[in-house]
């Protein structure tokens, strides 16, 4: 009687009082929300002490950024103690522990080193789980026939087959590798990511045919936007569905290998375009001090998240 008589009052009587019917497809499909992140890679290209990943923590915090992805080989050990100290570290300062980037190959024609590299990449995996980090980088491996790093960036990341051996035989080796990993990946909920880091990965062509050939929702791709050199913006378009995480190169003061001019503005739309909603971790690969290298790439990579 209460509500009649309100109705009523406010000139409604018994009429049914009709709202818009929201837009359930509409409301479903989430707005690009990247978040920005960055690589300890950022900090230390292998060469000189390792710079600790404690202090990485810190400056993200700093900056206010959202995660940090940890470079494996930066890593001081692996024992309980330090995984937990990092984990609470990165806790206590807000910081998410996006990914876990190994280094790892499958293209060696001798099977029981194919399986060392299987079982670095299974440890790799638990070690993910127990950090408490959701996604773990690949790579395909390479050739190896120029043995010099250094060489092997002026060739532009091309090289030639072993004698006796095709591409063909390198894509068996891989696609078997990382099926072996997968099981273990799903059972721990871990996400692959395989990179676009030279060898078979190369080109998106390389990376689509491991990842249909796997055809396991536990591996997807990860976007480096330096690694495709000529012609990057396609390319990258033809991954970027695929695409669960994302490494952004930066060359402030010249890259330690090369420099490319990256359209982030076009990149970011990219994203945009397939509603990437991961991250985009920081790769400052240039001969400037990373403390303001690092800087500069978030303002740079602010100005279109």
């Amino acid at each position: 009687m209460e509500r009649r008589n309100f109705l009523k009052n406010a000139g409604l009587g018994s009429a049914a009082i009709v709202l818009p019917k929201p837009n359930i497809q509409a409301d479903n499909k989430l707005k690009p929300r990247i978040k920005l992140s960055v690589s300890s890679y950022s900090y230390w290209h292998f060469k000189g002490d390792k710079f600790p990943i404690e202090k990485v923590i810190d400056d993200a915090a700093r900056m206010g950024l959202d995660g940090i992805d940890i470079l494996h080989r930066q890593m001081e050990g692996e024992d309980n103690a330090y995984i937990q100290k990092l984990k609470r570290h990165a806790f206590e300062n807000g910081i998410a522990l996006t990914c876990l980037s190994i280094h790892q190959g499958f293209v060696y024609p001798d099977a029981a080193e194919r399986k060392k590299h299987i079982d670095h990449t299974l440890h790799c995996i638990e070690l993910a789980a127990k950090m408490g980090i959701p996604c773990l980088r690949l790579n395909t491996g390479r050739w190896n026939t120029i043995k010099s790093f250094d060489d092997f960036m002026k060739a532009r990341g091309i090289e030639p087959a072993i004698a006796g051996y095709t591409e063909d035989d390198a894509f068996a080796w891989c696609i078997d590798g990382v099926a072996q990993c997968v099981k273990k990946a799903e059972e721990l909920g871990i996400l692959l990511a395989l990179e676009n880091h030279w060898g078979l990965a190369a080109t998106p062509q390389g990376m689509i045919r491991i990842h249909k050939a796997i055809n396991s929702p536990w591996l997807q791709l990860l976007m480096d936007t330096g690694n495709f050199l000529e012609d990057p913006y396609d390319k990258l378009e033809m991954i970027a569905k695929d695409t669960c995480f994302v490494q952004a190169k930066t060359y402030y003061g010249g890259g330690v290998w090369y420099s490319l001019d990256l359209d982030y503005e076009r990149i970011v739309k990219i994203l945009n375009q397939v509603n990437y909603q991961g991250y985009i971790s920081i790769e400052f690969e240039g001969n400037e001090a990373a403390e303001s290298g690092v800087r500069k790439s978030v303002e740079l990579l602010r100005k279109y998240i």
